[in-house]
């Protein structure tokens, strides 16, 4: 899309060509518009006197080929973005950016004039035009700092919110096994009574006849497939002999000399001991190892001897 903007006749008077020029203050605008194009005016460099040694010189102006002046055009080529088949938000927003480009082009070529009539009216009202521009640019500028800073927030807000829905997530599903395993150690407690019957029944039982075996037989498969069904469940018996006492697993109850194991070393197992995971359903009742007891040599024993047959000599003699 191009826009031609045409520029009317300059015509210098002589008082103005030979009047020397009126010093102005250097002034700046800059602003942004939708595309982030800044505009800078100097007023000092963009009027000068066009007498003797003090050439008139406009930005934008063609210079003139003779003495008369002439008629300029500018012309505006601002490039037409490709336009996406999107949704309708994106059509406005550029149709916006046009029209701001355009009202900004507007106000800088009738500055342009303004100074080149010295007009001072004019060049303060469309420097109160730009001010007005700048400052709306600057709230804009102060207002996007603000949303960005509560988007960080809010965002920040949803990783915490994200965080601590997951840990409520695993903190349940922690508390629902607990509770599962918790049902399935009261129902095993109840059952480990039945599984210790099996096992004195075992013991006990002498196979004389044929049909006394077939009966012991079935009863073995019966106590088989029990076992297996606790250990489908998880439950697995606690190691006793030979392993180093634990009193979070093992119930000591008597202690014995013993030359083969260390003191603190399981020796026996009397009842067995479960676990259902990482939970203790029963302990297992053991005997412990004191350790290697006081030897006893030949010289001690006729230390022994001789004391006490001092000790009836003594009473001999004093009776």
């Amino acid at each position: 899309m191009a826009g031609l903007l045409k520029t009317p006749s300059l015509h210098l008077t002589p008082s103005l060509i030979h009047t020397p020029s009126v010093p102005f203050k250097p002034f700046c605008v800059s602003f942004a518009g939708g595309r982030n194009t800044s505009f800078s005016l100097s007023r000092r460099a963009s009027l000068r006197s066009v007498s003797g040694g003090y050439p008139l010189r406009l930005v934008s102006f063609v210079p003139f080929a003779s003495g008369d002046a002439e008629t300029t055009e500018t012309e505006v080529e601002s490039s037409e973005p490709e336009v996406q088949e999107t949704d309708g938000v994106e059509d406005e927003n550029a149709g916006a950016e046009e029209e701001e480009a355009v009202v900004t082009i507007a106000l800088l070529n009738s500055y342009k004039e303004a100074l080149a009539e010295n007009n001072e009216e004019k060049i303060a009202e469309i420097e109160a035009s730009l001010q007005s521009i700048e400052d709306e640019k600057i709230q804009l500028e102060e207002k996007v700092t603000a949303l960005t800073n509560e988007l960080a927030v809010e965002r920040d807000r949803l990783i915490r919110i994200s965080a601590d829905f997951d840990n409520f997530r695993k903190r349940n599903e922690r508390e629902r096994l607990n509770l599962v395993s918790n049902a399935q150690g009261e129902v095993v407690e109840n059952l480990l009574a039945v599984l210790d019957n099996f096992e004195r029944a075992k013991s006990q039982i002498k196979v004389e006849t044929e049909g006394e075996e077939r009966v012991t037989n079935s009863y073995q498969s019966i106590y088989k497939q029990f076992v297996e069904i606790l250990g489908s469940l998880g439950v697995v018996t606690v190691e006793t002999v030979g392993k180093q006492f634990d009193p979070m697993l093992h119930e000591a109850i008597m202690r014995e000399d013993s030359a083969e194991y260390e003191e603190g070393i399981v020796l026996e197992e009397y009842r067995k001991g479960f676990l259902l995971g990482e939970r203790l359903l029963r302990p297992s009742m053991v005997k412990v190892s004191a350790g290697p007891g006081p030897e006893k040599t030949g010289e001690t024993e006729g230390e022994v001897a001789t004391a006490q047959g001092s000790a009836e000599e003594a009473e001999a003699s004093s009776s």
